[in-house]
C-alpha cells in the first residue's frame, strides 16, 4: 500500500512537471525529499528543479537538499560541470532571497554566503578576489552564522593568497588574521561550554542521556575540526608573523592606535605569542593598554614584564589581578593555562600544576592542561621515588594524565595518546613487575607530586 501510494505521488508529481503548475509543488517536494533522504540525488534532481523554478518560496528544504543534489551532480558529471556549478551559485543567491533567516528569525546570511564562497574555491568558479569579497561580506554582515571551520580557514587562505599577489597589504593580512583567529577562539569556547556540561555530569557520576551522548560525539568531531583548521591557520601566518615583521609594523602604527584598546590588545597578544616581548615596543603597548582600559589581558602582560625583570612576586600579583578582573570562566581558563606555561618554563613544577588544575576547574575539556601536567610528571621521574622502579613508576602517572587529555579533548587526542604511549614505554615492564613482586601495590610519591599509582596486575 505504501509503495503504491509513493508511486502514485511520483506519477502525479512528474506529470505535473510538464504543466509548471504551482499546485504540483507540494507533491514534487515530497518526491525529491524522499529521494534525497536516501541519497538518490539523480532521481531527486528533476522534481527538485521543478519546485525551485516554480515555487522557491515553498520550503527551505528546496535549498538545503538542493545544495547536496548539485554537489552530487558536479562530482559525478561526465563532461562539463559548468552548468551545475552555475546552478549552485544561483541557488545560494535565491536561498538568501527566500530564506535568509531560520524559523526563529535567526540570520543565516553568513552561513549561506560563506558556503557560496567556499563552493567558488572548491569548484574554481570566479576569481580569488571575488571569493574573498563574498567571504568578507559574510563575515562583516553575519559572523554569528559563519561557523564552518573549513570555510573560516579558506577565508584566511584566500586572504593570504591575495596578500602574496600584492592585492592586500601586510597590515590588512594581520588584521584579518586577528579577526578570524578570534572567531576560531569564540567557536572553540562555545563548543567547550557545551562539552563541559556532559563531562561534568560524567565526572559527577550522574546519568548521561542517549541524546547527550550523541551530542558529545558531535561536539568532539567539531572540536577536532576546529583544532585542525586553527593549526593550519597558524601555520600559514607563522613565517609572516616573525618579530622582524611584527615590530616595524606595530611601531609604524602605534601612534595612530595608542588609544585603540582592540588594536593594542591584538598587538600585545601577537608579540607575546611570537616571543617578541623583549622589545621595548611591548612595554609601550602594555602600558598604553593598561592606561586606557585596565583589563585581565593588560594585567597579565604587566605580569610578564615583571617576570622578565626578575620580580617574581610582582609578576604573581599582576597574574592574580588578571584573574580577578576576568569574569568569564573560559577566558579565565586560558589565562590560567598561560600562567601555568610560564611557571613550567621557569621550572616551578608545583606552581605550574596548580595553575593548570585551576584552568581545568574552569574548563574541564582543556586537554592541553592535562598534557602540561603529564609533562611535568614525566620530567620528575628521576626526582621522585626511592628506588629505580619507583622513579620509573612516575611514568605511569604521566601516562594516565595524558590519556585523560585524550579522553576530554578530541583536538589533542592523537598527540596525547602518542605521549601516553611514550610514557608507558618508559615505565617498568612486566618483567620488572614480576621481579619486584609488587603487582597491585600502591606506590606513593612524597616529592612535589604528592600522588600515587597502582602497579599494574600481571
Amino acid at each position: 500500500m505504501r509503495n503504491t501510494l509513493f508511486f502514485l505521488m511520483l506519477s502525479f508529481g512528474l506529470g505535473a512537471i510538464a504543466q509548471g503548475d504551482k499546485s504540483s509543488c507540494p507533491g514534487n517536494l515530497s518526491i525529491f525529499a524522499e529521494f534525497a533522504k536516501v541519497k538518490n540525488y539523480d532521481s531527486a534532481y528533476q522534481p527538485w528543479k521543478e519546485v525551485l523554478t516554480t515555487c522557491p518560496e515553498l520550503n527551505v528544504a528546496t535549498f538545503k537538499y538542493g545544495e547536496r543534489i548539485l554537489a552530487h551532480k558536479i562530482k559525478n558529471a561526465s563532461d562539463d560541470k559548468t552548468a551545475y556549478v552555475q546552478e549552485l551559485m544561483a541557488l545560494y543567491d535565491d536561498w538568501i532571497t527566500y530564506f535568509p533567516t531560520t524559523k526563529s528569525g535567526k540570520s543565516e546570511t553568513g552561513k549561506i554566503l560563506s558556503s557560496k564562497a567556499q563552493a567558488m574555491i572548491d569548484y574554481k568558479s570566479g576569481s580569488t578576489l571575488e571569493a574573498y569579497e563574498i567571504f568578507n561580506q559574510a563575515f562583516v554582515q553575519d559572523a554569528a552564522s559563519f561557523t564552518s571551520p573549513k570555510s573560516l580557514y579558506t577565508f584566511f587562505n584566500t586572504t593570504f593568497n591575495l596578500y602574496k599577489e600584492g592585492s592586500l597589504s601586510t597590515e590588512e593580512l594581520f588584521n584579518k588574521y586577528e579577526e578570524i583567529s578570534e572567531k576560531f577562539e569564540l567557536e572553540q569556547t562555545n563548543l567547550a561550554r557545551k562539552l563541559d556540561v556532559v563531562l561534568n555530569k560524567e565526572d559527577a557520576g550522574e546519568p548521561v542521556t542517549s541524546r547527550e551522548q550523541r551530542n558529545k560525539r558531535v561536539y568532539e568531531t567539531n572540536v577536532l575540526a576546529f583544532s585542525t583548521y586553527a593549526n593550519n591557520l597558524d601555520a600559514i601566518i607563522s613565517k609572516e608573523s616573525s618579530c622582524e615583521n611584527l615590530i616595524p609594523l606595530y611601531r609604524k602604527n602605534f601612534e595612530a592606535n595608542k588609544t585603540n584598546s582592540v588594536w593594542l590588545n591584538r598587538a600585545a597578544s601577537r608579540m607575546d605569542a611570537k616571543e617578541c616581548s623583549d622589545d621595548p615596543l611591548f612595554v609601550e603597548l602594555v602600558e598604553a593598554l593598561h592606561g586606557i582600559n585596565p583589563s585581565a589581558n593588560s594585567a597579565y602582560y604587566l605580569g610578564l614584564l615583571k617576570d622578565k625583570a626578575g620580580d617574581s612576586q610582582g609578576a604573581l600579583a599582576y597574574y592574580e589581578e588578571s584573574l580577578t578582573l576576568e569574569q568569564d570562566q573560559y577566558r579565565k581558563a586560558a589565562i590560567l593555562y598561560k600562567i601555568a606555561v610560564k611557571f613550567k618554563t621557569k621550572g616551578l613544577k608545583s606552581k605550574a600544576r596548580s595553575y593548570a588544575k585551576r584552568a581545568l576547574a574552569n574548563q574541564p575539556s582543556m586537554g592541553k592542561a592535562y598534557m602540561l601536567i603529564a609533562n611535568l610528571y614525566a620530567a620528575s621521574a628521576n626526582d621522585c621515588g626511592n628506588t629505580q622502579f619507583e622513579k620509573r613508576a612516575v611514568y605511569w602517572l604521566a601516562a594516565k594524565t595524558a590519556r585523560r587529555a585524550a579522553n576530554v579533548d578530541s583536538g589533542v587526542k592523537k598527540t596525547a595518546l602518542k605521549m601516553a604511549a611514550s610514557y608507558e614505554g618508559r615505565a617498568p615492564s612486566k618483567t620488572d613487575i614480576f621481579t619486584e613482586g609488587n603487582a597491585g601495590q600502591t606506590i606513593r610519591f612524597s616529592c612535589w607530586i604528592n600522588d600515587s599509582v597502582t602497579v599494574p596486575q600481571l
